[in-house]
């Protein structure tokens, strides 16, 4: 079986940055479920995935754009203290959640923090970086009818429901 669109894939996987640096792995935990087709992962990982078989390895870097996209100055903006009350103590690097424009939910990070403002960066951290990864696809399967429904898998490595 291979990697096509509406199959549930799982891989393990170590993500480094252009340097080296392990930015996340599967390494010593269950692998990454996902359904192929659905956006579960970045574009560019899931268009180097197709086609592949179990047991099938590749290295492979990923450009921002095709990652999480390249680094938006227009996304770093100083907000009125105010906004933060009821925070606690405000520090630079801490995230926040906010509602975007169409009311999905954003992470923004701390940048600054001033007498008056609290400037905050809307990208996410990886924006505008390579992404260079190690893949193993180690399962292949048929996606239920329920996980093509849903747009995600179900079960281990993958999304649960209460």
């Amino acid at each position: 079986m291979q990697v096509t669109e509406n199959t549930v894939v799982t891989i393990d996987y170590t993500l480094k940055d252009d340097d080296g640096n392990v930015i996340d792995s599967s390494e010593g935990k269950e692998g990454l479920s996902y359904l192929h087709g659905a956006q579960n992962i970045i574009a560019g990982l899931e268009n180097a995935l197709a086609g592949k078989a179990v047991g099938d390895s590749l290295q492979v870097s990923i450009p921002p754009e095709e990652g999480y996209g390249v680094h938006d100055e227009s996304k770093i903006q100083p907000v009125p203290k105010e906004m933060f009350d009821g925070a606690g103590e405000i520090a630079v690097g801490m995230d926040y959640y906010a509602q975007g424009p169409n009311g999905e939910t954003l992470t923004i990070t701390v940048v600054e923090v001033t007498d008056e403002h609290v400037v905050v960066d809307g990208n996410h951290p990886l924006a505008g970086k390579n992404l260079n990864f190690d893949v193993s696809v180690t399962e292949i399967r048929e996606a239920s009818a329920e996980e093509l429904e849903h747009g995600h898998v179900h079960g281990p490595g993958g999304h649960h429901h209460e």
